[in-house]
């Protein structure tokens, strides 16, 4: 495989990678998306090579697919952090979830594990990635 097939990994956009088979992994995908105006976010599931090979990059295990991750520039953040910096990119309103940052990490992360580990079970599971549509699909690295 030649690299011009491959796809562009956008070096200047935020891109966020996420379990493709959750539902709620999907929802908050798509709770994004519209409220992403600037159309800033890329996004990849954890599943596909786009996803796996990011993860390779920043040193994250590629065979735990229980967060979020965002992969913004050189910088990488997962679970928490991932959302807390999503939320401050987003602006607005959802810029008031900021201050949480301030919650000791560990604190924030034991909730974020909790409901990580029980995602499946409260909140279902596809048998298949989120195919985007429209506009929304050119900002998705599969």
């Amino acid at each position: 495989m030649s690299a011009s097939s491959e796809p562009a990994i956008p070096d200047e956009n935020p891109i966020v990678l996420f379990d493709g088979v959750c539902n709620l992994c999907n929802g908050f995908v798509q709770f994004l998306v519209p409220r992403d105006t600037d159309e800033q976010f890329y996004f990849a599931s954890l599943q596909s090579d786009t996803g796996q090979k990011l993860l390779a990059e920043h040193g994250l295990p590629t065979d735990e697919l229980e967060s979020i991750v965002l992969i913004e520039g050189d910088d990488c953040y997962v679970k928490s952090d991932a959302v807390l910096r999503i939320a401050t990119l987003l602006g607005g309103i959802y810029r008031l979830l900021s201050p949480f940052r301030f919650v000791p990490r560990v604190i924030r992360d034991r909730v974020y594990e909790l409901v990580a580990a029980n995602r499946y079970r409260l909140f279902g599971q596809k048998d298949q990635c989120l195919m985007p549509t429209g506009n929304v699909q050119q900002r998705f690295l599969e």
